[in-house]
C-alpha cells in the first residue's frame, strides 16, 4: 500500500519503522510476517527500478558519459564513495541540503542515499557474521564491554537472514568466522587460487571465495546473478539483495504495510509523561509541510547516525540530552572499519589476456583474520580480514601512442591485491553530537562529527599492509607496493556503535533486543546498537540482530508489555 505522505495519517499503526535501507525494509517484512500493521517511513522518493536501475546502460547512453558536472557541484562528499557516479547520482543526498560539520583536524565522510530502499541499492554485498571471539572480545583481551548476546543466541537469526536475502558462499570451517547457509560458491580466478594455495601452504591462513548477497541460484522468484558487475547501479532482475525488491515486496505482499515516502523524519514524539513513543514528526521533502504519524511502537533503522540525530533531536524534559538517553552514551563509541592499507602487485605466467567485455563477477576473495585468534600481538589488539582479488586488466601504464599503444596495452597485466579491513575500537571519545549553528534544508539541526582512529588502529594497519605483501610474495607476485594511508573516519560506509547495547542502562542505550532501556517501545534497529565491530562487514549481523528484536517486539506486542 502506498501512503499519502503529503496528508500523513489519522491510522494508529502497530508500528512505526523509520527507514528502508538494509535493515528498515527487512523489519517491515519480518513484522508484517508476524501481524503487525506496519508504516514505513523513508525520507528519500519512491523507487521505480525500470527507470532507476541503469546496470545495463552504457557511457554513450547517459548524457556526461559518465563525467557529470553536477555531481561535484551539488555532491561533493557523495562522489568519494565508489558507487556515487552520473548513472545513479540523484540517489544520494545533495550535500548542500543535508550538511554536517567535522571537528578540525578530523575528517568524516558520511555517504547518504535518500530513495526508497537507501544503502542496500549500492552496498558491496559482502555478508559476514561475528563469532565470540567478536561477541565477547573484552572477555578476549580486557578492552572495552562484552555484548549482552553471544553467537549462539543469534546463530538461527544468521540462518533466517541468509536464506531470505541469498547469500553465496563457501564453508571453511574456521571458528573466529562462522560457516553460514550458503548458495553454491563462485568460482575463484587462477590467480586467487594461486594465492590461496600459497597463502594456506606459506602461512597456514585461510583465504575463500567472498560471501556475497548475490545469487547463484533461484531463490523465491529471484534468478542468479549474470554476471554484468555494476550492482552499485541496481539490478533489475533482482539477483542481490537489496530492500525494495526483496523484504520491502515481501512485505507489501502481507496487505499490512504502508508506505510514506518523501518523509523527513525529525521527531520521535512521546506521551505527556515522556515514557512512551507515540509515534514521529515528519517534515515533507517537497513541500517541507510538517506532519505526525501515531503508533503503538517506533523503530528507528535510518542509519546509526541518522538514528542518533533523530534521538538527539527529539530531547525534552526528562531527556534533556537526546530522548532514551539517559546513560549519556548516544552518539558516544562511534566505529568505523580503518581501511587504506593492504598491497598490490602482478603475477606472471597466467596465460590470460584482457577483453573489452567479459563477465564481471561481482566479488572477490576474503582473507579471514588470524591476528589475535590465539596468540597475542605485542603491538595491539583485535584484528583485520582482508578483501581483495586477482585478473587480468589492460596495461594501461604502457608508454607511447596509437597501434604500438595498444598492441602493448592488449598484452595486459595480470593483478593481485589485498585490502585490509581493520577493526575499531570504541572509544566514548569518538562521538556525533547536534550542531549549535548548521541545520539541514528542512530545518533539522546537523550532525557534528568528533572522531579519529587511534595508535591501536594505524599500528594494526602498518602490520596488516605488512602481512598482505608477504602473502602476495608467497604467491609469487612481483612489483609489490604497500597501501599504509589510512582513509577518512567513515570511509568503510560500516558506521556502527553510536546506541551500544549493553544489560547495564547506566552504561548503554539498548537491550540485547535493541529496545531502549528508557522507552519500553522503542527500538533501534540498525547499526547503532553495536558494543564492538569486529572486522567483518556489519550488514549480515544487523540483518540478524533485527530479526531478533523483531521476534521480541512482536511477542512483547501481544502480552502486553510496551504499554
Amino acid at each position: 500500500m502506498l501512503g499519502d505522505s503529503l496528508q500523513g495519517s489519522t491510522q494508529v499503526f502497530d508500528v512505526i519503522v523509520v527507514g528502508s535501507g538494509a535493515t528498515g525494509g527487512y523489519v517491515a517484512k519480518e513484522l508484517t510476517e508476524l501481524g503487525l500493521r506496519v508504516a514505513l517511513v523513508e525520507a528519500g522518493r519512491m523507487l521505480v527500478p525500470e527507470k532507476d536501475f541503469t546496470e545495463h546502460v552504457i557511457p554513450y547512453q547517459i548524457k556526461y558519459r559518465g563525467f557529470s558536472p553536477e555531481i561535484t557541484r551539488t555532491r561533493p562528499i557523495q562522489t568519494r564513495c565508489y558507487a556515487c557516479m552520473e548513472y545513479n547520482y540523484d540517489w544520494f543526498v545533495n550535500d548542500y541540503e543535508s550538511p554536517y560539520t567535522t571537528e578540525p583536524g578530523k575528517p568524516f565522510n558520511w555517504f547518504r542515499a535518500r530513495i526508497l530502499g537507501g544503502r542496500s541499492l549500492v552496498w558491496g554485498r559482502q555478508s559476514y557474521r561475528l563469532s565470540d571471539l567478536d561477541f565477547k572480545a573484552a572477555s578476549h583481551d580486557g578492552f572495552g564491554e562484552d555484548w549482552p548476546l553471544n553467537y549462539d543466541e543469534l546463530a538461527p537469526w544468521y540462518d533466517k537472514a541468509e536464506e531470505f536475502i541469498g547469500v553465496s558462499g563457501a564453508a571453511e570451517g574456521v571458528a573466529q568466522l562462522p560457516d553460514g547457509k550458503f548458495q553454491p560458491p563462485m568460482p575463484m580466478t587462477c590467480g586467487e587460487v594461486i594465492m590461496r594455495d600459497a597463502v594456506k601452504k606459506r602461512f597456514g591462513r585461510t583465504l575463500t571465495i567472498g560471501r556475497t548477497a548475490n545469487l547463484t541460484a533461484p531463490l523465491n522468484g529471484r534468478p542468479p546473478c549474470h554476471y554484468c558487475g555494476p550492482c552499485e547501479r541496481g539490478c533489475i532482475t533482482h539477483s542481490y539483495y537489496n530492500s525494495p525488491t526483496t523484504a520491502i515486496a515481501t512485505a507489501q505482499s502481507t496487505g499490512k504495510l504502508t508506505l510514506f515516502t518523501d518523509a523527513v523524519v525529525s521527531h520521535v514524539t512521546t506521551n505527556s509523561e515522556n515514557t512512551r513513543a507515540t509515534g514521529v514528526r515528519y517534515v515533507h521533502r517537497l513541500t517541507r509541510q510538517t506532519r505526525e504519524l501515531s503508533a503503538r511502537s517506533v523503530v528507528l533503522c535510518a542509519q546509526s547516525l541518522e538514528s542518533t540525530r533523530i534521538l538527539l533531536n527529539s530531547a525534552n524534559r526528562q531527556f534533556p540530552n537526546g530522548l532514551a538517553n539517559s546513560s549519556g552514551v548516544l552518539g558516544h563509541y562511534l566505529m568505523d572499519h580503518a581501511t587504506g592499507f593492504g598491497a598490490s602487485g602482478v603475477l606472471t605466467g597466467i596465460d590470460e589476456k584482457p577483453t573489452a567485455g567479459p563477465p564481471q563477477r561481482p566479488n572477490g576473495v576474503y582473507l579471514i583474520r588470524f591476528r589475535n585468534v590465539t596468540d597475542r600481538h605485542p603491538d595491539f589488539i583485535r584484528g583485520y580480514g582482508y578483501q581483495g582479488g586477482a585478473g587480468a586488466g589492460y596495461a594501461l601504464n604502457v608508454e607511447g601512442y596509437g597501434k604500438g599503444f595498444k598492441s602493448r596495452a592488449r598484452e595486459g597485466e595480470y593483478s593481485i591485491s589485498l585490502g585490509a579491513f581493520c577493526e575499531c575500537l570504541a572509544h566514548f571519545e569518538n562521538y556525533c553530537e547536534l550542531s549549535k549553528t548548521v541545520v539541514d534544508a528542512w530545518g533539522i539541526p546537523a550532525l557534528h562529527f568528533n572522531a579519529a582512529y587511534g595508535e591501536n588502529e594505524r599500528k594494526m594497519g602498518l602490520q596488516a599492509a605488512t602481512d598482505a605483501a608477504d602473502m602476495l610474495e608467497a604467491a609469487g607476485a612481483r612489483n609489490i607496493s604497500l597501501d599504509v594511508n589510512i582513509s577518512p573516519f567513515g570511509h568503510a560506509i560500516h558506521e556502527c556503535g553510536v546506541a551500544r547495547m549493553g544489560d547495564d542502562p547506566k552504561k548503554s542505550v539498548l537491550n540485547k533486543y535493541c529496545q531502549s532501556h528508557d522507552v519500553k517501545n522503542l527500538f533501534i534497529m540498525d547499526g547503532s546498537s553495536f558494543v564492538s565491530v569486529g572486522n567483518q562487514n556489519p550488514t549480515l549481523t544487523m540483518l540478524a540482530l533485527a530479526g531478533h528484536a523483531c521476534d521480541h517486539l512482536a511477542r512483547e506486542a501481544r502480552t502486553g508489555g510496551l504499554t
